[in-house]
């Protein structure tokens, strides 16, 4: 469906035509540009918009199916980016994402949201309360845009970070009887780790290229040359961004191996408890055996005091053990 449709001319909004064959028409008049916003589109409502705008078969695909990884495409008459804002829902502790395409030309941006979450209707606002900035073109719809949502991503990554304390708390804390829940809360983690990396990592390329010539660069069509020292500012909090990841799934990862080595060393705990219970029943199972306690006396069948000297013999060995197995910590 389109959410809002938008001709803007020196950095002021004006209401776009109800007919957006004329959009495009009535923004060149003007000499600015037209924003059309639209919200998981059908393809019979998507055609239109395609026509009238000349967007590339390809891109309009991409848009439609959505699922797509962040990428930058360059078209003849359009400039095809996808970012993917990402969510954090503290009540379940998960991260989802959603997705934007950015179509720019000359003298228009179609916007295509799937998901939620989407920072564009708050964009919109800021931008329109800017008219200095949003004066500057298509370009900056797209700066906008993009550095809305890595600005998220860095809120995103802290919030991760502080669930990442608790439970790294909740691992070096003495065993409550739970270690099954928080070695599944564990994984749990590592794939929102996961998820929130599929959504920044890819992105770091494009916004390279929108940031200006070199390796990666070379003056990308649509981008105003005097707007790319705000995507290298873009691209610099992305880095911090992907860093912060990288971070996150390198602690997640000890996290594990050490809950898994506690986990090992509380099982060898055990393990030590019941040999040594085991060798203290094994002495006078040992001596029962041997003399059967079937005899008058014993040990040596018929000595009078065999009896009580091999329970006190018995006694004192299990005191004995008792105290070696309780020195070296395996009781």
């Amino acid at each position: 469906m389109i959410v809002d449709c938008a001709i803007y001319r020196h950095g002021l909004r004006t209401e776009g035509p109800e007919d957006l064959s004329d959009a495009l028409d009535e923004a060149r008049a003007a000499g600015g540009f037209a924003w059309i916003g639209l919200h998981e589109p059908s393809e019979r409502e998507f055609d239109l918009v395609t026509r009238e705008f000349g967007l590339h078969p390809l891109a309009v695909e991409d848009a439609l199916k959505a699922h797509q990884r962040p990428k930058l495409e360059v078209y003849d008459d359009s400039l095809f980016l996808v970012l993917k804002p990402v969510v954090y829902e503290p009540a379940g502790d998960t991260v989802s994402t959603g997705e934007i395409m950015i179509f720019i030309g000359d003298c228009f941006v179609v916007t295509v949201r799937h998901g939620e979450g989407s920072p564009l209707a708050s964009v919109r606002r800021r931008l329109e309360q800017e008219p200095e900035m949003l004066d500057k073109g298509p370009t900056s719809v797209l700066y906008a845009i993009s550095d809305a949502v890595v600005d998220h991503y860095l809120e995103v990554a802290t919030e991760l970070q502080t669930d990442l304390e608790e439970l790294e708390a909740e691992v070096f804390q003495p065993d409550t009887g739970g270690s099954r829940n928080t070695a599944s809360r564990i994984y749990t983690f590592k794939r929102q780790v996961l998820e929130f990396r599929r959504a920044t990592g890819p992105l770091t390329l494009p916004m390279t290229r929108l940031a200006g010539p070199g390796a990666l660069g070379g003056g990308v069509p649509f981008v105003d040359d005097k707007a790319r020292p705000f995507f290298r500012d873009v691209s610099d909090h992305l880095a911090r961004v992907n860093e912060s990841v990288e971070a996150l799934d390198r602690l997640v990862s000890d996290i594990l191996s050490a809950h898994l080595a506690q986990m090992s060393v509380r099982q060898n705990d055990d393990m030590r408890k019941i040999s040594a219970w085991a060798a203290m029943a094994a002495v006078p199972t040992m001596l029962a055996g041997i003399y059967g306690m079937n005899f008058d006396h014993m040990p040596e069948l018929h000595w009078l005091w065999s009896y009580p000297a091999v329970i006190a013999a018995m006694a004192v060995l299990e005191v004995l053990l008792y105290r070696l197995f309780k020195r070296r910590g395996w009781m």
